[in-house]
């Protein structure tokens, strides 16, 4: 739910929103001189529609439009973990410096004056694209990296999740959603608004469903954002209990402790972080050095030690 990864040579696409088809064409134009896709849409609620099937990677958003203003569709672009890392840029005629304010704090990451400054539009396009990229390679070197990682905004709700958050959040609630602003069932907002505040601990353990997590607030990147770390207690030790009764390795152990947890291969290399194959490489070698033949005879061996 972070993001999407950018092929070599691949150009940038940007959404303008705007009611006037004279800025429309000026900035279509525009843009499309420097080598990138263009999107349009005229009003806020056709910007919303549009998200839904294409994924930009900067919006240019009209301040002042009918029906839903800017800042109400920005809201919305906000609220949704699908959209939220979307840089947004203003362009407004008012210069109410009350009016920037609450650009910026709908979720704004700039703003231009109009009649827009092409030289000054451009420069600050490139440096927020160029953000938006070093931080989505950050959050998924993150999950790469093997860290169960959740960031909530203000209000409690999900922005993003790494791969290993989702696997565990999808054994804490099996009837949870990923792309979706809630968080699974038992972990309450109320309590991450709570560990954000200053003085806090930071830090919590839960049992839900069956299963002991800590939720340990740690350091962000982008204001707006609690970043939580969230583990399952005693799962380490579950793979030094299965190290001890067997002759696997640890990763070995680990790739069985999630195979017993039900997970398929694909869920357990997101989990994990290594390629589908190499978790069935592992499996190869936990059949091999257990004396079984099937995913359910190593699940049995596993949980029977687990539960010993």
């Amino acid at each position: 739910m972070i993001g999407r990864e950018r092929s070599p040579g691949t150009r940038d696409c940007i959404l303008v929103v705007d009611d006037n088809p004279e800025s429309l064409r000026f900035l279509v134009d525009t843009l499309e001189a420097e080598g990138m896709d263009v999107l349009i849409a005229r009003s806020g609620e056709a910007m919303l529609e549009l998200l839904g099937h294409a994924a930009p990677d900067l919006i240019l958003m009209d301040g002042v439009m009918p029906g839903m203003s800017g800042l109400e569709a920005t809201s919305q672009i906000k609220r949704d973990p699908a959209t939220a890392h979307i840089p947004v840029i203003f362009m407004t005629g008012l210069t109410d410096p009350e009016h920037v304010v609450a650009a910026l704090e709908t979720g704004g990451v700039d703003y231009v004056r109009k009649p827009v400054v092409v030289g000054e539009l451009l420069a600050r396009m490139r440096v927020h694209l160029a953000n938006a990229r070093v931080s989505y390679r950050s959050r998924l070197a993150l999950g790469r990296a093997g860290r169960s990682l959740a960031a909530v905004d203000a209000g409690g709700a999900l922005i993003w999740c790494t791969p290993q958050a989702e696997g565990l959040f999808q054994r804490l609630d099996p009837a949870w959603e990923t792309g979706g602003a809630n968080l699974p069932a038992g972990v309450d907002p109320a309590l991450l608004r709570a560990l954000a505040e200053p003085g806090h601990s930071g830090t919590a353990n839960l049992a839900i469903a069956g299963i002991e997590i800590e939720i340990a607030l740690t350091q962000g990147d982008r204001p707006g954002e609690a970043l939580f770390k969230i583990t399952e207690v005693g799962e380490a030790s579950k793979v030094d209990l299965l190290l001890r009764q067997t002759g696997l390795t640890r990763r070995e152990a680990e790739v069985l402790l999630w195979v017993s947890y039900g997970k398929t291969n694909r869920t357990v290399s997101e989990i994990l972080g290594i390629s589908p194959r190499t978790v069935n490489k592992h499996l190869e070698q936990v059949f091999k050095k257990l004396g079984v033949e099937t995913r359910a005879a190593a699940t049995a061996i596993a949980v029977r030690m687990i539960s010993e």
